[in-house]
């Protein structure tokens, strides 16, 4: 039987295609897990289950080792993320997922050079990968370089787009001001019945001083929602 089985290139093509499908199997259900895990903020537990696996996690599918970084990220557990990191090294050149996770994860950390020395590594700068270190630096208060970082962008999407308002807003001054102005009249019109973009945009006008076009962006609004109408008390509050 084994014989057969060695001279007969189908069956043995069947066999590893059985295999190779089993392995995906288990390594999707194990993010599926994890990520469950996660949205329920058991970070603890997503990491006990990825220990479990630690030998093989070298070959673990990206999406296994984003929803690990996450919850370390979420865990600012820099040792733990950081030993990840090194042992999915090699993969970076060729997984544009695992990047943009990394870069969140030191940023979550406050390790903001490692995650610029990553940012400055990379020969093909996706927007995720964009909008991870926009993302970290507002958070770390950081807010003018995402504004030099937007000027690299070519064609900005709505989270690019989103995340330079909330920069704007967070440095609330007139140059910041006269840049929301500008993007916002050059962004593509279906941006505009975004409700994060409206959002976002109402926050940076009422931040940089501009009540009268927050109102006036408020008023042509049809559908408001929580968050819109937050935006504008909010804005009011601080004037």
């Amino acid at each position: 039987m084994l014989k057969k089985l060695v001279n007969n290139p189908r069956i043995s093509l069947t066999v590893v295609a059985k295999r190779s499908a089993n392995i995906q199997s288990i390594d999707s259900n194990l993010g599926d897990r994890m990520k469950m895990l996660n949205d329920n903020r058991q970070y603890l537990k997503t990491l006990e289950l990825i220990d479990k696996h630690k030998n093989h996690i070298e070959t673990c599918s990206n999406w296994v080792i984003i929803q690990a970084l996450k919850a370390c990220s979420e865990l600012r557990d820099i040792q733990r993320g950081s030993s990840i990191h090194d042992l999915v090294s090699s993969r970076l050149k060729h997984d544009p997922y695992i990047f943009p996770a990394l870069i969140h994860f030191y940023m979550q950390c406050g390790d903001i050079d490692r995650a610029r020395s990553l940012f400055d590594g990379s020969s093909k700068k996706t927007l995720n990968i964009y909008g991870a270190m926009m993302k970290g630096y507002i958070r770390n208060n950081q807010a003018k370089k995402v504004v030099d970082l937007f000027s690299e962008i070519n064609n900005p999407d709505r989270v690019i787009i989103n995340l330079l308002f909330n920069a704007c807003a967070q440095l609330g001054t007139a140059k910041e001001l006269s840049l929301v102005k500008k993007v916002s009249l050059n962004i593509p019109k279906s941006f505009h019945s975004d409700p994060f973009i409206q959002t976002s945009l109402i926050d940076a006008l009422m931040k940089c001083g501009d009540t009268l076009a927050a109102q006036s962006l408020f008023d042509t609004i049809k559908t408001r929602n929580l968050f819109i109408y937050g935006a504008m008390m909010k804005g009011n509050s601080h004037k």
